[in-house]
């Protein structure tokens, strides 16, 4: 399994924008997520980083692998 990155949230936001993922609102210190046809929402916290297990849970409610978001960041 590829190490995840510690990113900013405007990169991992930019990531996710990138594999159909739209900002649906900002609460607070959460940037929320959606996709047309997708149950979850994405919670992406707007601190300095976001934490290696937080991206990673992030990651695992959308479905895909740590591969394919790690392209998605060089693309």
């Amino acid at each position: 399994m590829p190490a995840i990155p510690i990113l900013r949230p405007r990169e991992v936001v930019k990531a996710f924008e990138k594999l159909g993922w739209e900002v649906s609102r900002q609460h607070g210190s959460h940037i929320i997520l959606t996709k047309p046809g997708h149950i979850a929402t994405l919670s992406v916290p707007n601190h300095p980083t976001v934490a290696r297990g937080t991206l990673r849970s992030l990651i695992a409610r959308t479905g895909m692998t740590i591969e394919a978001f790690l392209a998605s960041l060089t693309d």
